[in-house]
């Protein structure tokens, strides 16, 4: 029973090699700490895995575009807002939308991907989709720009979408990695 016990809790820990990998990959990424911070959680499931790495990236990645739209959804039914700020979410949840399908696209082409003479197009196609989902996430908050937009409105929109650009590039950036061999 204690060696049962012994065996499930090793399974389970996280290893100091497996928490390294994820640092040192973390650091070579353009936002380290929120790196880390996302990805540091899922450190035995990723193991030394550069492919693993990448597809929990995207899956993280993803997870937090979702939430992020409902908490967006949320707060444009909970606050007042000029037709302009209206119209501006709506743009902006529609590409997040997009964003959300392009990742998602993405985790499924990662799934099939293996080795051989198709490879670096299959990389290539799920780096453009990643890019795409950056392009989005940009997109979105460009309809903020405006110097008449409530400032609350912007700030919070900001905040929360640049999250997910931020762990967008992150998850591009181990995409590029694992392309490279």
């Amino acid at each position: 029973m204690w060696l049962i016990l012994l065996i499930f809790t090793l399974a389970i820990t996280p290893t100091r090699s497996n928490t390294h990998f994820i640092y040192k990959s973390c650091h070579n990424t353009l936002y380290p700490q929120l790196c880390y911070l996302y990805l540091s959680r899922f450190s035995t499931r990723i193991g030394t895995s550069p492919r693993l790495l990448a597809q929990t990236a995207l899956a993280a990645t993803l997870s937090t575009t979702r939430t992020t739209s409902k908490q967006l959804i949320t707060y444009a039914k909970t606050h007042r807002m000029t037709k302009r700020e209206m119209n501006a979410m709506k743009d902006c949840l529609d590409e997040i939308g997009d964003s959300a399908y392009e990742l998602h696209i993405s985790m499924v082409e990662m799934g099939k991907v293996r080795s051989g003479p198709d490879f670096l197009f299959n990389m290539n196609s799920i780096e453009t989709w990643v890019s795409a989902a950056l392009t989005d996430d940009d997109t979105c908050t460009d309809g903020f720009s405006d110097k008449n937009m409530n400032v609350e409105v912007k700030t919070m929109v900001r905040k929360h979408v640049s999250n997910i650009a931020h762990l967008a590039s992150i998850a591009l950036a181990f995409v590029n990695k694992y392309a490279e061999g």
